[in-house]
């Protein structure tokens, strides 16, 4: 069955989504999850589909079947490249909510005081957007040196890019579909909760670490890749590249925590999520 042959080829794909099914629906309902999964899907293929063809919105590329009949190919496009957008997607939201709500713990349990208004935000959007973009920073260059490790070499680009090969069209594009690509997440959460459509949730203590600890096991593995296929100056070009935003998250994070969010912001985040519980 070709779906089971893309699977066995591509397990780290398949280890991302499934980290996206749980953590997605811990923070977000399965609902949600699976709405996204599908639709997002479908715009991610569209707008590969189109760039292959057109040139919008990444500029010209193409790609390779030498693994087409090894694994899953809609329409000349890899099923598995546009199935990975979902996942980079939750996690780069999931990060960005995290950024930007109150911080606190209780009983040694870390919580995000999230609240619809930050959901639906535009600085949600716009950040989720920018991190979306700055895993592409990490993954794109790794990816054209596929036939050198285990991905294998499925696309390429008509010109060579200024960035490590890469055009810089292409991050153009990922900001442009992962804007659409947010906001096309936003408004299923706030089309489902409008409408008073019941979603299945789970609850776990650890659900808000999910979708960070996502975004990072990404970029450590893309770093791990080029690293062993000895491409050093990328490898420490991606780690430059992450070390300041990675620390003023984490000086960020510090601060939150030593000092006690305010009132209001318990009282926001259990108007909005009163099923969850965060805190008693």
């Amino acid at each position: 069955m070709i779906l089971w042959d893309t699977i066995l080829l591509r397990p780290y794909v398949f280890a991302f989504l499934l980290v996206y099914l749980i953590g997605c629906t811990t923070q977000f309902g399965l609902k949600r999850t699976l709405l996204f999964c599908v639709t997002g899907y479908l715009l991610a293929w569209i707008s590969e589909f189109s760039s292959i063809h057109t040139g919008f919105p990444y500029g010209w590329y193409y790609y390779i079947e030498h693994t087409k009949g090894q694994e899953l190919w809609v329409f000349g496009v890899p099923f598995m490249d546009s199935l990975s957008y979902v996942f980079l997607i939750y996690a780069s939201y999931s990060l960005a909510i995290f950024i930007l709500s109150p911080l606190t713990i209780s009983n040694r349990l870390l919580y995000v005081l999230e609240t619809r208004t930050i959901r639906k935000s535009w600085h949600a959007t716009l950040l989720a957007t920018v991190l979306f973009v700055y895993l592409d920073i990490i993954i794109d260059p790794v990816a054209l040196q596929g036939y050198r490790w285990f991905l294998g070499q499925i696309y390429g680009y008509q010109e060579t890019g200024v960035y490590f090969g890469i055009p810089l069209s292409n991050f153009g594009g990922w900001f442009v579909v992962g804007f659409l690509m947010v906001a096309l997440f936003q408004g299923i959460d706030h089309w489902l909760h409008q409408n008073r459509i019941k979603d299945f949730y789970l609850y776990p203590s650890w659900r808000f670490l999910i979708g960070p600890g996502l975004y990072f096991g990404i970029v450590l593995f893309n770093l791990f890749i080029t690293f062993f296929i000895g491409e050093y100056l990328m490898g420490w070009a991606g780690i430059f590249i992450y070390v300041l935003s990675s620390f003023l998250l984490y000086t960020q994070t510090r601060m939150k925590l030593a000092s006690s969010p305010p009132a209001e912001a318990f009282d926001d985040n259990r108007r909005d999520f009163p099923e969850a519980r965060l805190l008693k």
